[in-house]
């Protein structure tokens, strides 16, 4: 039996709006992990300063997309019943929230929790993305969440021509 995709509901013409969005938020908390040991090593504020807006932008980002892919395994059923579906929304929320923790805790005085709090967080918030992102792509390539495989080999017969 072929695989059979199973469609987002949360697309714009056919496209998942989740995976679209999901990439600034990973990129900047794993940026803070970055920033973080820059801070550590130079000393310079404006590490800190950069630590307290990719925290920021990783937490409240990450809060968006994850909305999104929330709406879309609880008003898909074919999602609700898949174990990587809950595994990667159970992860999702726990790195939120270390990821919102995070951000909180810079509030105010950049510099004040970064060592150790800061970076302990930021580093288990990096682990949780490459777990998260694992289940997240088991969901694409293992069970066709939001794609378009009609397309998809369309496309591949028209390139090997």
């Amino acid at each position: 039996m072929p695989l059979q995709p199973i469609a987002s509901r949360m697309a714009i013409i056919g496209h998942p709006i989740h995976p679209v969005l999901i990439h600034v938020p990973v990129g900047a908390l794993l940026g803070l992990v970055a920033t973080d040991m820059a801070y550590l090593w130079t000393g310079d504020f404006f590490w800190a300063r950069a630590s307290l807006w990719l925290a920021g932008v990783g937490a409240l980002g990450g809060w968006l997309s994850g909305t999104v892919g929330l709406i879309d395994l609880l008003i898909v059923p074919r999602i609700r019943r898949l174990i990587a579906a809950w595994c990667h929304a159970i992860l999702a929320i726990m790195l939120l929230s270390l990821a919102s923790l995070n951000w909180l805790l810079r509030v105010g005085e950049p510099t004040a929790a970064i060592w150790p709090w800061g970076v302990y967080l930021s580093l288990l918030t990096s682990g949780l993305i490459a777990l998260t992102g694992f289940f997240g792509g088991k969901l694409v390539y293992e069970y066709a969440v939001g794609v378009d495989i009609d397309e998809a080999q369309r496309k591949h017969s028209t390139a090997v021509e």
